[in-house]
């Protein structure tokens, strides 16, 4: 049958009905208040060719404005290969779903598998989960992670230097599962760890979380932090954009035990804001307190290669008091596609990527230094992101920058201004973007 929706017959409605021992639709809905209940003719245009509709859409479409964007704050608007929304699109993986039958579920099986093992790469970590809704709710679930492999600690450090939508998200579910949450200021822009190793003398923290880069787009120097963390019988865990990580120093490599973040950065289009995808990595003693699923590889019963979801520690496969986490919806189409990216780019586009945005960014930075309208905020390292600070009235600017098809730079409060440049920015976008600002 090639109709994709077919609506219920009056025999039909008639049948649920009387299943359910109501006598009229009117009844079913008997509890909704009449006030909002619409009775008036729906204002639905009447029925279109192919090619009126076609022609519709595309005048809808041109209603939205392109932007040159230089915002950042966690969202970044880099380059996507036009091969992805071509795999993407391929029905088998529109319509798949958790892939619990193996047998019939190998492509998606692989995939999620590869994700996993890209996404352990940038880290450095030994595992990786599949995966969790965006970056904030992975930094929960982290949060929840720390806590139950500690013994008796219920208390967890987050750096005011993380993003502050990732905080608030953090805080709720902190609130809401009886974690104490203690949020450690910054100073010059960046952790003080001194505020943090003062905290950990306490002996009741069960973990702390950082980010690489922060929300200033400063990259944080954490030398030493593990070891204090680990002497306190805690766990280290960094927030990190894993773009960043093919050319920064990955949570690994500081002696973090999680990291998490939001894969927006691996090429996922900004789309007012989702679907992105968070994730979760973690040392092999972390694993089973680690939500969401694993897939491993094996051998089916002819010795040839397979693969199997391994953990999932789930509240559909144990009981709910004993789940490792509550999220359900594995965020696998855009686990596919940064799969797809990351294979796409490699290496060493990757680090071209990086590379360039970093270009990009200090090219910005010094001529805005250069005007005399912006002085620097912190004087620290950045990759693609940076704040500067300005007496300039920032609302006034960004309103004529979107006048001219530009989305400017996100306003922090007390004259700071955070700017990002991504590969896909030129030379001649940014010379616009200075002088608009400048010479008004």
């Amino acid at each position: 049958m090639s109709d994709k929706f077919m609506p219920h017959t009056e025999e039909d409605i008639r049948a649920m009905l009387d299943k359910i021992g109501v006598a009229s639709i009117d009844e079913l809905y008997g509890d909704v208040p009449e006030e909002v209940i619409y009775r008036e003719e729906y204002d639905i245009p009447s029925a279109m060719s192919e090619i009126e509709l076609r022609r519709h859409f595309n005048e809808l479409g041109a209603k939205n404005k392109s932007l040159t964007i230089f915002a950042g704050g966690g969202a970044y608007d880099h380059y996507a290969p036009s091969t992805i929304g071509h795999l993407l699109a391929r029905s088998e993986f529109y319509t798949a779903y958790t892939p619990y039958q193996p047998e019939i579920s190998q492509g998606t099986l692989q995939y999620i598998f590869e994700y996993q093992s890209m996404i352990s790469e940038l880290t450095g970590m030994e595992a990786t989960n599949a995966s969790m809704y965006d970056g904030a709710t992975a930094a929960a679930e982290t949060m929840f992670m720390m806590v139950a492999s500690a013994k008796k600690k219920n208390r967890v450090l987050i750096s005011d230097t993380v993003s502050e939508r990732v905080i608030r998200v953090v805080k709720t579910y902190a609130k809401f599962h009886g974690v104490s949450l203690t949020v450690v200021p910054e100073k010059d822009g960046v952790t003080d760890l001194d505020a943090i190793y003062k905290e950990l003398e306490a002996g009741d923290v069960a973990g702390v979380i950082v980010p690489t880069p922060n929300k200033y787009g400063i990259v944080e120097d954490f030398t030493g932090l593990a070891d204090k963390i680990h002497a306190a019988k805690g766990s280290l865990a960094i927030f990190a954009d894993p773009s960043a990580l093919a050319v920064l120093r990955t949570p690994a490599e500081w002696g973090a035990d999680v990291a998490c973040g939001d894969g927006q950065s691996l090429g996922m289009p900004l789309a007012f804001g989702g679907p992105y995808l968070g994730f979760i990595s973690c040392s092999k003693s972390m694993l089973r307190k680690m939500p969401g699923r694993v897939v491993g590889a094996t051998k089916d019963a002819d010795g040839k290669r397979a693969y199997v979801l391994t953990l999932q520690a789930r509240e559909q496969h144990i009981r709910r008091e004993k789940a490792t986490s509550n999220i359900c919806s594995n965020q696998s189409l855009m686990a596919l596609y940064a799969t797809i990216y990351l294979s796409l780019l490699g290496k060493e586009g990757l680090k071209e990527v990086n590379a360039l945005s970093c270009d990009g960014a200090h090219y910005l930075y010094n001529k805005l230094i250069e005007s005399g309208k912006f002085t620097p905020a912190f004087d620290k390292p950045f990759l693609k992101e940076f704040v500067v600070k300005t007496d300039l009235d920032m609302e006034k600017v960004n309103a004529r920058l979107l006048e001219n098809g530009i989305m400017g730079g996100l306003l922090l409060g007390n004259g700071l201004v955070e700017f990002a440049v991504t590969e896909k920015r030129t030379k001649e976008e940014i010379d616009t973007l200075v002088n608009l600002m400048v010479e008004g």
